[in-house]
């Protein structure tokens, strides 16, 4: 994330209806599956923290940044353990938490597989990992460009990473808008081609609420009743991942 946006972020994360909806999904999905007790949670690349917030409802929660100066931003409000390290190489011991959630991250690095590796080297057998990614290479824009990621997944990507793990659940999710927004995004590359770092812009500019957000919001909060029932999509904006550490 550029420096320049992130300070921004700490109120998108929280009220723009994308994330509102997205996180919805994430906490109950993480209820649903997660070990029962108080537990030693890790969360990477937490940004500005609103998911760990979330997560301190199931227990003790850790929380790794791995830009520097968001790290320092983190210090001056979030609760619990706060440390600045990369996905890839963790400073934890063998099997310390119960659950590692890493929301929008990997697509950020080089080496994606040595981080799952990491995650589940300090995952506890039979903890589980949660992961979301970006989806579908065709989708590229200025949002990924602005944010740093080095690459976009499609479910097989994802699923190679995972080889040594207990699938528990995979799935696309944000299908509902999917056409609309692969329709701007590739008209937008047709016409103007793939966005330069200096003329970048997010796809999250504003929470002020408007009909299209409003909608947005309802149509893919939809989602939610399906995926709570294990119910798996063909296709979206994002994908998810659930994978238990086999004993």
């Amino acid at each position: 994330m550029r420096e320049d946006y992130y300070s921004l972020y700490y109120k998108i994360e929280r009220e723009h209806w994308w994330f509102k909806v997205r996180n919805k999904i994430l906490l109950d999905l993480i209820r649903s599956k997660a070990p029962e007790g108080k537990l030693k949670i890790l969360n990477i690349g937490v940004a500005t923290g609103y998911t760990t917030e979330l997560l301190f409802e199931l227990g003790e929660v850790t929380s790794v940044e791995y830009d520097e100066s968001c790290y320092r931003y983190l210090k001056t409000f979030l609760k619990g353990e706060i440390v600045n390290a990369s996905i890839t190489a963790l400073p934890f011991a063998n099997e310390t938490f119960d659950i590692v959630c890493a929301f929008d991250v990997i697509e950020h690095v080089q080496e994606d597989q040595l981080g799952v590796d990491e995650m589940g080297r300090v995952c506890k057998k039979n903890g589980i990992i949660y992961i979301t990614v970006p989806a579908h290479k065709f989708l590229w824009s200025e949002h990924d460009v602005i944010n740093h990621h080095v690459r976009r997944y499609k479910a097989k990507d994802v699923l190679r990473l995972f080889l040594k793990y207990k699938i528990i659940y995979y799935s696309y999710f944000n299908i509902i808008l999917f056409i609309p927004i692969a329709l701007v995004r590739v008209t937008k590359t047709m016409i103007w081609g793939l966005p330069q770092t200096e003329t970048a812009q997010s796809d999250f500019k504003s929470v002020e609420p408007t009909i299209f957000s409003k909608i947005s919001e309802k149509l893919f909060s939809i989602e939610n009743w399906f995926i709570k029932k294990n119910i798996s999509f063909p296709i979206g904006v994002s994908f998810l991942i659930i994978a238990r550490k086999k004993d």
